[in-house]
């Protein structure tokens, strides 16, 4: 939609609210910010469990190919000090990332909802909201306020 045609700022949800500084929007900017970190670290650890995960299952086709080759000693090895081995003592990688989960990421998540709830009413991305419109090209016609 054209400028010309529509709305010429950001909608409701991006724009902060009456009473609200510049220190709350860049508080809140660097709280999503840490946010996103702590997203992209969920991401890894999820990366972690998966290739972790798929590593061991492999080791079934290593310890049958070494049974296959004659190699039963070391196939023995590997499938009892390997195959199914904790990646930290008491724990898989599930394990691990249920916790990550329960201890950090959800209560993280919690925190940084209740503190944009309680002080711009919920809503997200201000900071970026108000670079996007300093930094845009009014008028041209991919640097539209709203999609």
């Amino acid at each position: 939609m054209s400028e010309s045609r529509g709305p010429t700022g950001p909608d409701e949800e991006h724009v902060r609210p009456s009473g609200v500084d510049d220190t709350t929007v860049e508080a809140l900017g660097a709280l999503a910010e840490a946010l996103e970190g702590v997203e992209r670290a969920r991401g890894q650890l999820y990366g972690f469990h998966q290739l972790t995960g798929g590593a061991d299952l492999t080791l079934d086709r290593a310890v049958e190919l070494l049974r296959m080759g004659g190699h039963a000693e070391q196939a023995d090895l590997v499938e009892r000090e390997i195959l199914g081995r904790n990646v930290i003592p008491g724990c898989w990688t599930f394990q691990i990332v249920e916790a990550y989960d329960d201890t950090y990421y959800r209560p993280f998540v919690a925190v940084e909802e209740r503190v944009r709830r309680e002080l711009v009413g919920g809503r997200r991305h201000l900071y970026e909201a108000e670079m996007k419109e300093a930094r845009r090209t009014h008028g041209h016609p991919q640097h539209t306020a709203r999609p």
